[in-house]
């Protein structure tokens, strides 16, 4: 191909398609004057326009991440993270401190909170200006940093969100914390974690959560360190107990993955196709197991009414049977769920114009979620709803 056509196609793709987003890394020791000058060395990863130490930050404005290392574990672990979410708009930021045998879980927990009010407030130097920073923010953490997650989130609502990856419970308390915990909650644990096992610690979280939303997804056959990337220190731990886990440490991450990218894109970037998706995944995947005391979803992703341009559901509320009008679309399937999500009917079209009348009169009184082609939604009430 001649070298002219060679340029004029790469140009091209890069209008078209866009750039990835690289990933910078900046270091920043923060003090924090309320705490006897404390220093919190902390490593930034942030989307850059081109990959490396200190290279100038993409454009755009970007969540807060702070994430909290696990017991005699460093930041260095869970490159997982940052190489996963990173590209995808997030600023991620790890705290170094309280790596050693004894550390201090109450201070830990408060450099996570720090971390991400000084981002929010000053950014980090020239390298990550404030512009660049969202409100939105997320308190992390695996293992000890999990459980610390709860002790920085605590009677706290200035944080978005917070999510555990087999979290530990610390000294003080974390599973008292979480009593104080009302944002919303995201929690991951490995059924075959024997250093923290969900049943002692990730259960007893959940239940005592004041989150209003809140998930526990428990990785079938998944493990304490595999939340990370491989270490000496965690590794050597998990060795020491049973169970072991019964899937790949890239299994046990992509699982991970593909669920916390779902809740972060709704929470932190108010994505309402990522909650539809996140629940969804619930229910169809084969990989986990889970808990939640009442969905997630957005109220804009969703008519409070049942029309919308391309079809017409009516009585709402209905008593017997609910009839619905096509006027662009096509139905091929409808499914039914609960308020808790589950599904609870299902029902297929070979011929999917005109209207369609479902009998419904065998549901209990209440509000029910309805989706069309796996794309629509809406919400009915039956009769007697209150």
């Amino acid at each position: 191909m001649p070298r002219i056509l060679i340029i004029i196609l790469a140009i091209t793709l890069f209008f078209t398609k866009g750039y990835a987003l690289q990933v910078g890394l900046t270091t920043v020791t923060y003090v924090d004057s309320s705490r006897n000058n404390r220093q919190i060395e902390t490593k930034i990863y942030y989307p850059a326009v081109t990959a490396g130490n200190n290279t100038p930050i993409a454009t755009g404005v970007f969540p807060v991440i702070a994430f909290g290392h696990g017991f005699v574990m460093t930041w260095s672990a869970y490159q997982n993270f940052w190489e996963a979410l990173v590209p995808d708009g997030y600023i991620l930021a790890f705290p170094t401190t309280e790596g050693g045998i004894s550390p201090n879980h109450t201070e830990f927990a408060k450099d996570l909170f720090f971390i991400v009010t000084q981002l929010q407030a000053n950014g980090a130097g020239a390298v990550i200006p404030k512009s660049s920073i969202s409100s939105k923010s997320a308190i992390m953490g695996h293992s000890m940093g999990g459980g610390c997650s709860f002790l920085a989130t605590q009677n706290n609502v200035s944080i978005t969100t917070m999510i555990s990856f087999a979290a530990a419970n610390t000294n003080p308390s974390s599973i008292a914390a979480s009593q104080q915990v009302s944002i919303p909650t995201l929690l991951f644990s490995g059924s075959n974690d024997c250093v923290a096992p969900p049943s002692q610690h990730q259960d007893i979280m959940f239940d005592s959560s004041s989150a209003a939303f809140k998930t526990q997804i428990n990785i079938i056959g998944g493990g304490h360190c595999f939340f990370a990337n491989s270490n000496f220190n965690c590794t050597f731990g998990e060795s020491t107990c049973t169970p072991v886990p019964t899937i790949l440490r890239e299994e046990q991450q992509a699982s991970t993955q593909d669920f916390l990218k779902l809740w972060l894109g709704y929470y932190l970037k108010d994505e309402c196709a990522k909650a539809i998706e996140f629940q969804d995944s619930l229910f169809t995947s084969s990989r986990i197991s889970y808990r939640q005391n009442q969905p997630i979803f957005c109220a804009t992703g969703m008519n409070s009414y049942a029309a919308h341009p391309s079809f017409l559901a009516y009585p709402n509320p209905f008593s017997n049977a609910l009839t619905i009008d096509l006027n662009s679309i096509e139905i091929k399937n409808i499914t039914i769920f609960n308020l808790m999500m589950q599904k609870i009917g299902e029902y297929k079209f070979f011929d999917g114009k005109g209207r369609k009348t479902i009998e419904l009169s065998h549901l209990a009184n209440g509000l029910y979620f309805i989706q069309m082609n796996q794309s629509h939604w809406f919400k009915v009430w039956k009769r007697g709803f209150e």
